[in-house]
């Protein structure tokens, strides 16, 4: 296979990945880190983060900061207040992307996009979470239910005025769904807590 059969191959790889290839995976698919930085150096693809490549030919990125996290992050769930800010239930902006891992699990941590973990039980952690596609790539976030119990879980750290007025916000749209913020309550054991706030709410 000649240079130029090789650098077609290995970009046709980069798009049916979505056009984005952790390092890892690409050195799977045969791309040696020589070719990496070489079509790196050659302005085919860029470097998103530490290990995270993608082609320079893709539109802009959305929300690189979410990408950017779960490419590096996997098994990382967007939670608390980059989950509300994703569906668009609070008027607050993220300083960091905040994400629940297991209770077991390494602590992610990177340079950029700033990183907030939260170690969450097993069941708190596998439940509601929603797949989302995000610039080609998948996104793991918690359903709007679940990130509310969430927050109330862990509202001395973000504030109480914050978790309140998500609640609000969430409560002025159509698809309001008490039974599942009462299911979610009891898993993520706040049931008692955010209660009133709710019957408040009806």
């Amino acid at each position: 296979m000649s240079a130029v059969e090789m650098k077609s191959h290995f970009i046709e790889l980069f798009r049916k990945n979505g056009g984005q290839l952790r390092m890892s995976e690409a050195i799977a698919a045969g791309i040696t880190r020589y070719m990496l930085y070489s079509l790196r150096d050659k302005g085919i693809i860029e470097q998103v983060s530490r290990g995270v490549y993608r082609l320079v030919e893709l539109p802009p990125m959305s929300n690189p900061d979410l990408v950017t996290v779960s490419l590096r992050f996997p098994n990382a769930v967007i939670c608390l207040i980059s989950a509300l800010s994703y569906h668009n239930i609070t008027t607050q902006i993220p300083h960091a992307v905040s994400v629940a891992v297991p209770r077991q699990s390494r602590v992610p941590s990177l340079n950029y996009p700033p990183v907030q973990s939260h170690r969450f039980s097993n069941e708190a952690y596998n439940s509601g979470i929603e797949n989302h596609k995000i610039d080609g790539v998948s996104v793991k976030i918690y359903n709007p239910e679940k990130t509310l119990a969430d927050c109330f879980k862990f509202r001395n750290k973000i504030g109480m005025d914050v978790v309140l007025e998500a609640l609000k916000i969430y409560r002025s749209r159509q698809q309001y769904n008490l039974e599942r913020l009462l299911e979610y309550a009891k898993i993520c054991r706040v049931k008692n807590i955010m209660t009133p706030y709710l019957e408040a709410t009806i």
